[in-house]
């Protein structure tokens, strides 16, 4: 890990017996039915944390080359990153049947409806579900974002060279040019989420602000 990467815990979950079970679940992030856990080698050889809520970010100097991903959705429209390139976009892989995916759903949802005016769009990925399966779930929790139909696996292999995600869900945050900005493994909490992309969104602006010393409608001297 680069000095300006930095990794964060989720919150503690705190209640009585059953809630810390129950968070323990909503916590861990899940794999497809099929999918092999993650080994400790993950660790040591891909850079792979458990789904635990634990979020990375990379700062600008230290990001990847744009991510390029395209594909179909549930809906049979193709969707293409390279449309948003200027916009801060946030990538989420789920499932149907995945607890972590449907916990988080809301919160997406309003992420998704609170920050479109602000030039932020919301990805899907799912590479589990056949149509009627996903689209019962956008429907179930009135999903305003398209979801990548990948069950190809190709989506995914794109999204593999620029971080880990083999943790479902996985989001992950691009900033204006299409570069991983952040990382969360497993369920995301709503207020860091938000407090990624807020971050994202104001690198625009302390990049359109002048220089250090610099006066704004100051003309050079000769």
């Amino acid at each position: 890990m680069t000095p300006a990467a930095r990794v964060t815990r989720a919150p503690r979950v705190t209640g009585g017996f059953v809630a810390l079970a129950l968070g323990a679940v909503l916590l861990a992030g899940c794999a497809p039915s099929g999918t092999p856990a993650a080994s400790s080698t993950d660790v040591a050889n891909q850079g792979y944390q458990s789904g635990d809520g634990s979020t990375r970010t990379w700062a600008v100097a230290d990001r990847s080359e744009p991510v390029t991903l395209a594909g179909t959705d549930f809906a049979g429209t193709a969707q293409d990153l390279t449309a948003w390139r200027g916009d801060v976009v946030v990538l989420n892989s789920w499932y149907a049947a995945c607890p972590p995916c449907r916990a988080e759903a809301p919160d997406l949802v309003a992420l998704a409806n609170d920050y479109a005016a602000r030039g932020v769009h919301v990805l899907g990925i799912n590479g589990t579900d056949d149509v009627g399966a996903a689209q019962a779930f956008e429907r179930t929790f009135a999903i305003p974002y398209p979801s990548l139909a990948d069950t190809g696996g190709h989506a995914i292999a794109a999204l593999q060279g620029a971080v880990p995600v083999q943790a479902v869900p996985t989001t992950v945050v691009l900033d204006r040019e299409g570069r991983v900005a952040a990382r969360i493994l497993g369920l995301a909490d709503p207020s860091t989420l938000r407090g990624l992309v807020d971050d994202v969104l104001a690198e625009s602006a302390d990049s359109a602000a002048p220089a250090s010393g610099a006066t704004a409608g100051a003309t050079a001297t000769p």
